[in-house]
This record gives C-alpha cells, sequence and structure tokens, in this order.
C-alpha cells in the first residue's frame, strides 16, 4: 500500500497539541509533508523557542502515529522556530534574511556528547569530508572517545571513506545504534538509503534527517563528535547551531582564490551565530611529482593561512594533494588508521591535537544559540 499525504494528515489529527484537544493538523503548526519514493515521510512542527521542551512529546506522538501507518519506512520529523509566535507580521524580505541568536532552551545538550565540532566549507570540491574523516581518527589516536556524523545529506561520504557497508540496528524508542569503524561511532543517511539514490529533498526534510540523526542514535559517551557539514552556507547549517551547542567549527578550503571567497563566507556565517572558530584548514596545499619530486602549486599556496591571520582566526595546518591520501580515501582506509606513522597522518594528528587544545581550554558549557528570523 502507498502512503499517501491524506493518510499522514488523518494519523496527524489524532495528535493533539494542547490542553483543549486542538489536533496538530488544525493548529496550523504543521508544515508541508513530504513522502519519498522510499516511504519515508518528512514534516516539522512550528514552535516558539520557549515551546521546545513541552513539544518535544507531541513530536514523539506525531512520529509514532505517523510510523504505524501501513507503507510508511521511516518518519523524519523536527521542531522548528523560525521566529517566535506572536511576535508580529510577517518580516520584510531583507529582514528575513538575517539571522540572530536567541535564547536557547538548556536541554538541547546530546546526552553523554561532550563535545561537537562542525567540519564545514563554503564550497564542494575542497575535501572536507576527507579531512573530517582523518581529524576523527587524528582525535581518537589521542585517546579521545569519537564519533562522526555524515550530515552531508545531499553527498554522504562517509559509508564509503571507512569502508562500512549494511544498515544500522534499530534500538528501542526508534533509537537507532551507530555503525563503527577504526574505533569510531559513526551515523551517516548514507546507511539509509541507496548509494545512487538522488536525494531531491527541501530543506525541512534536511533539517528534520540532520536533528533525527544528532538526537536520535545512541551514541553513548563521546569526548566529541564530529560532524562533517554539507558545503554551504543553508538550512543544515543554521539547524546545526539551531538543535545543539556547537563547541567550534573547523573550515576546509583550498589555496585558491574562488575557493576561499566560500570560505570567508563560511566564516562570516558561524560568526553571525556565535559558533567559535576554530581554525581553518588549507587542504591540496601542494603537488609534489612522485617521478620528478618537483613540487607544484596547483591551487595555489598559503592562501589559507593568509585568509585564517586576515581573519583573525587560527590556523590549523596544511595538507598536501597526494595520492596515497586519495587512494586510501577511495579504498575505505583512511591514512590515519592505516599509516598512523607516516608523514600524512602526522599533519592529521597536529591538527587535531590543536582542536582538542582548544576544546579542552574552552567553556564547555556555552548554550547554543537559537536561530530565528526577524
Amino acid at each position: 500500500m502507498a502512503i499517501t499525504r491524506e493518510h499522514v494528515l488523518q494519523a496527524l489529527s489524532t495528535v493533539h497539541v494542547d490542553a483543549s484537544g486542538t489536533d496538530l493538523v488544525a493548529s496550523g503548526r504543521l508544515s508541508d509533508i513530504h513522502i519519498d519514493e522510499a516511504g519515508r515521510v518528512m514534516f516539522s512542527i512550528a514552535i516558539s523557542p520557549s515551546e521546545a521542551q513541552a513539544m518535544e512529546q507531541v513530536r514523539q506522538t506525531a512520529a509514532a502515529a505517523v510510523q504505524g501507518l501501513p507503507g510508511v519506512k521511516g518518519v523524519f520529523a523536527s521542531l522548528t522556530a523560525d521566529r517566535p509566535a506572536g511576535s508580529g507580521p510577517p518580516p520584510s524580505p531583507a529582514a528575513a534574511q538575517r539571522p540572530r541568536a536567541a535564547a536557547q532552551p538548556q536541554n538541547q545538550r546530546i546526552p553523554g556528547v561532550k563535545h561537537v565540532v562542525a567540519v564545514a566549507s563554503g564550497k564542494g570540491g575542497v575535501g572536507k569530508s576527507t579531512t573530517a574523516c582523518n581529524l576523527a581518527l587524528g582525535l581518537k589516536a589521542q585517546g579521545l572517545k569519537v564519533g562522526i556524523l555524515d550530515a552531508d545529506i545531499y553527498g554522504p561520504s562517509m559509508p564509503k571513506l571507512l569502508g562500512i557497508h549494511g544498515k544500522p540496528k534499530l534500538l528501542e524508542n526508534r533509537i537507532l545504534e551507530p555503525m563503527e569503524a577504526y574505533g569510531l561511532k559513526v551515523m551517516s543517511i548514507g546507511f539509509l538509503v541507496d548509494e545512487e539514490a538522488a536525494m531531491i529533498w527541501r530543506g525541512p526534510m534536511v533539517m528534520s534527517a540532520i536533528t533525527q540523526m544528532l538526537r536520535e542514535v545512541a551514541w553513548g559517551d563521546l569526548d566529541v563528535l564530529v560532524v562533517d557539514m554539507p558545503p554551504g552556507t543553508g538550512d543544515a547549517q543554521l539547524t546545526m547551531a539551531q538543535a545543539t551547542p556547537l563547541a567550534g567549527a573547523v573550515i576546509v578550503s583550498t589555496p585558491q582564490d574562488l575557493a576561499l571567497i566560500d570560505a570567508r563566507r563560511g566564516v562570516s556565517m558561524f560568526k553571525r551565530v556565535e559558533i567559535p572558530i576554530l581554525g581553518i584548514v588549507e587542504n591540496m596545499a601542494t603537488f609534489v611529482c612522485p617521478h620528478c619530486g618537483q613540487t607544484s602549486h596547483i591551487f595555489g599556496h598559503g592562501g589559507a593561512r593568509s585568509e585564517a591571520e586576515r581573519l583573525g582566526v587560527p590556523f590549523l595546518g596544511e595538507v598536501p594533494l597526494n595520492m596515497t591520501i586519495r587512494e586510501l580515501s577511495d579504498a575505505g582506509r583512511p591514512v590515519v588508521a592505516t599509516d598512523p606513522d607516516g608523514p600524512h597522518a602526522k599533519i592529521y594528528k597536529d591538527m587535531a591535537q590543536r582542536i582538542w587544545t582548544a576544546l579542552s581550554g574552552g567553556d564547555a558549557a556555552r548554550p547554543a544559540p537559537r536561530i530565528v528570523i526577524e
């Protein structure tokens, strides 16, 4: 039986949102409902920031009501607070694009996770996922408990980079058990969809998926959860800042001027939502010919270091454009895990050490900002 929007609405009409018995459909809080070809249902519920704790039970009840329908293979349900309830008329188009920090409920932490670090880039193709994977392994090499969340919904890479196959086990209360590789706990949308499936998802669907992978996974006790972000500065990044207290962000860029323009946007976005910048990584910095030994700066050199100095943020280091890193990544055998004493692993480990020094010396109790639209 194919699930339809009408079936979902009928199920959600049985969910009450207040003491007077108003149902979720009639409340006007429900977003558009999206159903993909695999039978997964996505929707969000609009709230004001002060309602987050009370409405969590409504979200869980709504998700359970839809999950019980024949033909439903999964449910992504989230709470969203684009602007506080009763804040007056709709904003002007210019004001609607200005995110600001607002009061954040204090229950937004992920139980057992001490620090959440976003690895981001202003554009794709700069080696962000490879960097995130090896930084996570570099943190693990310091004796830390580390997990990695592949939040790149449109292009999940961790299953390939870490050589993981299969699907995560579903535990009680719809909680997923993370996969494991090289001592890391791993979750990715790539475990839940076909490898060749096109992720034609709108903003609310992306936000719901990221929120669920953050909060409905049995991460256990972790010193650091590394999040491989989608490229850009859109819904996913704002959802991360809204859904969890990020301890900081790492920006990955090549030295090329075009990439640095987008890296600046990434730094600016995280600063505007009050997320500390832990540092900038210059990836594909140099290429040494394996035959003649000549060094070439294919994408330029030193651009990310100069940009970090200009922006007043830490520079974490340079990673060369190297075939060993590429070959091991494609084989699901990341260089930090398979050649831990080699020169390339040392680069990632040194950067990971700088990140951990910043985290362990920072304020771990910093509350997360709430992103609202004025």
